[in-house]
């Protein structure tokens, strides 16, 4: 049988023709495709500027449903929903990623940060931490041990918070010795409060972290205020006295937090004159109220208390020294005295307190931790009037 060459010139022709056919069809469908998703897209991120995160929801979850290989769009879904608080919907969604096989390692870590993210946010801290510690090692390591921080000091571990400031200082990203010396801190007053009773190996370990604390952070003054309390607790009220002069003689802007400390167990000691100098000296070069009252309570007599408070409240018209003025004032009438004190009492209990500096939360103690903000050493040693 003859081979009729006429068939193959017949056939190339129709086989380029249904080549070219199937070509421009599977372009067709592409272009379709490409279309289709950017305007999802770009629909949704117009929503999102306008602040129609609903909307912008629905949009991107339209560009999802048509590539569901896109990761960039899950990361905006899961960041919506996360911002809405609808965290259950953003941890399936970044649960769904890392469940995929063709992520990069760039991609898997991200979404293993985001997912992170959402747990932190809905307050599942135990998962949290659990996430974050999977990013240790990798590009997002810093961000971790910052946000592994933060959840060691809302759940009160400050054993591990300590560990990881110890990381975080090495590093060289910043200075966390005062962090750890405050952590420190709180774990003696953890000791201190879980014992009924002072025991000597836990106040041996007490003073030992305290100490640790000292040499970690020098220019802090909590550690030292501690150990001068502690000291006092255990009926050494000289080792407390001088712990408490030596806090002063290093860091003078402390002396507003232990005055009242200082006035009582000079008493006790009977080194009234010793701190009377001291005190002096540092109200002439700061007119802090808190180190006049203290002053004022060392005086001999009610009218030499009486007479220093006159003389402050001719520099300074306050409030606060006003009303220790009239504790010592003689009034014919005891009533006129109980209303004008109450009256005054009224007027400065707000003045009193402290402020924080980075939040403006007061209280009328001094924190080492703002309870707002959770700020460490935020609050000035300086009450509201004198700010």
């Amino acid at each position: 049988m003859e081979f009729d060459l006429g068939w193959i010139l017949l056939g190339l022709p129709m086989a380029f023709v249904l080549g070219w056919l199937a070509s421009r069809m599977d372009l067709r469908q592409l272009r379709f495709e490409n279309r289709q998703n950017p305007k999802a897209y770009f629909k949704g991120l117009n929503y999102l500027l306008n602040e129609q995160q609903d909307q912008a929801i629905d949009a991107f979850i339209q560009a999802v449903q048509q590539d569901p290989d896109t990761s960039e769009l899950h990361f905006a879904l899961g960041s919506l929903f996360r911002r809405r608080g609808e965290f259950e919907r953003s941890v399936r969604v970044h649960q769904h990623l890392l469940a995929r096989d063709d992520l990069s390692t760039k991609e898997h870590e991200r979404a293993q940060l985001a997912l992170a993210m959402d747990y932190l946010k809905a307050g599942l801290l135990d998962r949290a931490e659990e996430s974050y510690r999977k990013l240790l090692g990798t590009p997002f390591q810093v961000q971790a041990q910052l946000a592994l921080l933060s959840i060691f000091e809302r759940t009160r571990d400050w054993r591990q918070a300590q560990l990881i400031a110890q990381e975080l200082d090495h590093s060289g990203l910043g200075e966390f010795k005062t962090r750890q010396a405050h952590y420190l801190c709180e774990q003696v007053d953890q000791l201190l409060k879980s014992q009924t009773e002072l025991e000597p190996t836990g106040v041996a370990k007490a003073k030992s972290l305290l100490k640790e604390a000292l040499l970690m952070a020098p220019q802090s003054a909590r550690a030292s205020i501690a150990l001068a309390q502690l000291e006092h607790q255990l009926g050494q009220v000289q080792e407390a006295f001088a712990t408490l002069l030596a806090l002063v003689h290093s860091l003078p802007q402390s002396l507003p937090l232990v005055c009242d400390e200082l006035v009582k167990w000079s008493v006790d000691l009977g080194q009234q004159e010793v701190l009377k100098d001291l005190l002096k000296n540092a109200y002439e070069m700061h007119a802090s109220v808190d180190v006049l009252k203290a002053l004022a309570g060392l005086q001999v007599t009610p009218l030499d208390a009486q007479n220093l408070l006159s003389q402050h409240l001719q520099i300074d018209s306050s409030l606060l020294v006003a009303t220790w003025w009239l504790e010592h004032e003689k009034i014919e009438h005891e009533e006129q005295r109980a209303s004008l004190s109450k009256a005054l009492v009224r007027a400065t209990t707000p003045l009193m307190r402290y402020r924080c500096a980075a939040c403006g939360f007061e209280a009328q103690k001094h924190f080492w931790q703002c309870p707002g903000c959770q700020a460490w050493d935020s609050y000035p040693n300086l009450r509201v009037e004198e700010l």
